[in-house]
């Protein structure tokens, strides 16, 4: 038996502490959001729609109203005690040298480089591998904030020019630009009203896809439509460009533009939605007519490259895991290359007369190199679970780079080479003041409501103790045959180190198992996606990993509808949830930028049958009363016109005028940023900080406390010495 002697102080702490755990935070006092009279009418169900004057983000109303959120927002937020520690620790994390995987063009080695916190990884160029590089395009001085982002690049086939499109302030809309390599000149062109386009050079000039100007004031709401395919020759103003493929009769129908490595043919893809595509193609060498590959847009198809007149396709024609085929350009004929297999075939890309098939098994990615007839030669051997990408380089060259990442191995450059069928490590991180073998990951199998089995990536440190006290962070897409697999934050490393589990749900909608698993997870399958979710939250908190009071929830994009809808199911399962840049209006998204082009995930509200099932779940339309809802962030920005922030707006402003409780519910919006891509890592870091810090103070942890009570012991020290 052991005896404590307790004093008098300490015996007042710990009744204070106590009730302190018994005293519910004091409601905020959130802004007055005004209600209109709006009503809309669905096949005879009347739905109001109060707060329709947010989705005008250029009134001055709506600009006062976000100020105000923010008000109520950063006040909280910023009088969280742990916040600057957080600051201060994901600064130190975030300073490591980061790269991306090098390509090859026209003979020379391009690739990004991040110093560690600069806003803006900088490209290089080098004449061979591990020769001096110079500094080709540096996006940290295209503006003072780091606002400005690089969205996309292409090196002439002679490799005298570059082509970069960038990005102001989070937009999808992007503005083309041209360098001389040579010179570092510069040159006039530039190319506005470019969206979802790349960039493919052919001679002295390139193909892209833009939308006609959308007018003053619609740029980021009104909807994208009659997007055009262009020629632009170097030297000349946007005026004289060239109109290569249009079509008038479906203004929602998008094109994407493509030249061959060896720029004889130009692929032309067509869509409607984020599912299926058609193709043509067109010789450019006797300058034919565009012909047909593939109509309709039952199939996905991706033209890998051209050689001896025959096409190669990724495809899942009749192979809802993949395969590659082989397309005749003389006859039309078609033959299985790599027929489908029992695992996802992702990629593939050619070097040294191979074929890299890049596949995913489980939602882990593995390897395999094959002849160009199809021969399975080599299984490439990847560190363990996790990611592999890359495989860039030109038609027969023997060097080929990849990366591989994991949630506990930072992203590391590998060197292959063909000829001896070896890896290296070409660069390998190092983030200092981590032991990253004190983390483990494994992957769970659970049962979701109508039995299906769901993997879930699970990582924490090793040896926590399964009490059901542990702080857990569960995130999960669930759409659009988008396959979360394995990969590397460095930020997360603040929810880890503090104790933390960090848990991943491969749930359906995703394509993590091929289109049957995507399909399984749409329309009227949706709510099966949040089943999945919900399923993979019990079995945490059934395991003993957590409770519904340590739970976290987040996603992003379609994953922001995910909590909206989950959090509305299921609010006792929850202590926080994390609702980035979501799709909250399942009724009215396909009214702005690029909606409508969901609608083969999700269906319409303007059909009768959708419009039941999407009023089901919508976030925005299923917040209720009485209920004692989990704390919730919501984050958006200013710029999103991917998913504008009037779903955010209006769907923080039911909530907080229906949730009469005093957990916080507030919303996050971003100033100069968009829907994700380009954030400059300075705005990277104040979010993870808000996001870390409004989720540990909801689950009632407090990280860093060995830092804390060194802070306590100088303080008191402090205080001793100068007491008298």
């Amino acid at each position: 038996m052991k005896y404590f002697i307790v004093t008098a102080s300490v015996f007042l702490m710990l009744i204070m502490s106590c009730k302190q755990e018994e005293v519910k935070q004091e409601r905020l006092k959130y802004p007055e959001t005004r209600k209109d009279t709006v009503v809309d009418d669905y096949f005879g169900t009347k739905v109001a729609d109060p707060y329709r004057w947010l989705e005008d983000d250029n009134s001055e109303e709506t600009k006062a109203w976000v100020d105000s959120q923010n008000k109520v927002t950063f006040d909280y937020l910023h009088k969280i005690p742990f916040r600057k520690k957080i600051i201060n620790r994901l600064t130190e994390i975030l300073n490591y040298e980061r790269y991306s995987v090098p390509f090859k063009k026209a003979g020379k080695y391009f690739y990004f480089k991040n110093d560690g916190l600069q806003n803006q990884s900088v490209l290089y160029m080098q004449e061979v591998p591990d020769a001096e590089a110079k500094v080709i395009l540096d996006p940290n001085k295209l503006s003072e904030d780091g606002t400005v982002a690089l969205a996309g690049l292409a090196v002439s086939k002679d490799g005298k020019y570059l082509a970069y499109s960038i990005a102001r302030g989070g937009s999808d809309w992007n503005e083309i630009y041209v360098k001389n390599l040579e010179t570092g000149e510069t040159l006039n062109d530039k190319i506005e009203w470019v969206k979802f386009s790349g960039i493919s050079w052919h001679g002295n000039g390139f193909y892209y896809s833009r939308f006609p100007e959308p007018g003053k004031d619609k740029a980021l709401t009104k909807a994208n439509q009659y997007q055009k395919v262009y020629y632009h020759k170097t030297g000349t103003p946007q005026s004289e460009d060239k109109i290569i493929f249009e079509d008038n009769e479906h203004a929602n129908r998008m094109f994407g533009a493509k030249v061959t490595e060896n720029e004889k043919y130009l692929i032309l893809s067509f869509s409607e939605t984020t599912s299926g595509n058609g193709l043509y193609y067109k010789d450019l060498e006797s300058n034919s007519d565009f012909r047909l590959i593939a109509d309709g847009f039952d199939y996905d198809y991706n033209v890998i490259d051209e050689s001896d007149g025959k096409f190669l396709i990724l495809t899942n024609e009749n192979a809802p895991r993949y395969k590659l085929i082989s397309y005749d350009i003389a006859t039309g004929k078609k033959k299985d290359i790599i027929p489908e297999k029992e695992y996802v075939l992702r990629s593939v890309s050619t070097g040294a007369d191979k074929l890299v098939a890049n596949y995913m098994e489980d939602a882990r990615s593995k390897v395999l190199i094959f002849s160009l007839d199809g021969k399975n030669e080599q299984e490439l051997k990847l560190p363990g679970i996790g990611t592999a990408s890359g495989f860039l380089t030109e038609k027969g060259d023997s060097i080929a780079f990849y990366s591989f990442t994991s949630y506990t191995f930072p992203s590391v450059i590998f060197k292959y080479n063909f000829n001896t069928e070896k890896s290296e490590v070409y660069r390998k991180p190092e983030i200092k003041g981590i032991n990253l073998d004190d983390y483990i990951t494994e992957q769970v199998f659970y049962e979701s409501k109508d039995g299906t089995k769901i993997p879930m990536f699970i990582t924490h440190k090793k040896g926590i103790k399964l009490d059901g006290n542990n702080p857990t962070l569960l995130y999960a897409y669930g759409g659009f045959n988008i396959s979360i697999t394995p990969r590397f934050s460095a930020s997360r490393l603040v929810w880890l180190e503090n104790g933390g589990v960090y848990a991943v749900a491969n749930i359906r909608g995703g394509g993590e198992y091929g289109e049957k698993w995507h399909k399984a997870g749409i329309l009227q399958n949706k709510q099966n996606v949040f089943d999945d979710f919900i399923a993979a939250a019990e079995y945490l908190i059934d395991k003993k990993y957590t409770s519904p009071k340590k739970l976290v929830i987040e996603g992003g994009s379609n994953g922001g509808l995910l909590m909206g809808a989950v959090t509305n199911q299921r609010p006792d399962l929850f202590a926080v949830t994390l609702a980035h840049v979501g799709v909250m209006d399942m009724l009215r998204y396909q009214y702005f930028t690029i909606g409508r082009a969901w609608s083969a995930d999700y269906g319409l509200s303007e059909d009768s049958a959708m419009f039941e099932y999407l009023y089901k779940y919508s976030p925005l339309h299923n917040i209720k009363k009485g209920v004692e809802y989990p704390a919730v962030l919501v984050l958006t920005a200013d710029h999103d016109d991917r998913v504008v922030p009037a779903h955010s707006f209006k769907y923080i402003a039911t909530l907080q005028d229906t949730y009469k409780g005093s957990k916080p519910v507030i919303i996050r919006i971003e100033k100069k940023a968009g829907h994700g891509a380009g954030k400059p890592v300075a705005k990277q870091i104040e979010e993870a900080a808000d996001i870390y810090a409004f989720a540990f103070k909801n689950t009632g942890t407090e990280p860093y406390k060995e830092i804390n009570k060194e802070r306590d012991k100088k303080e008191e020290k402090h205080d001793n010495e100068h007491s008298h």
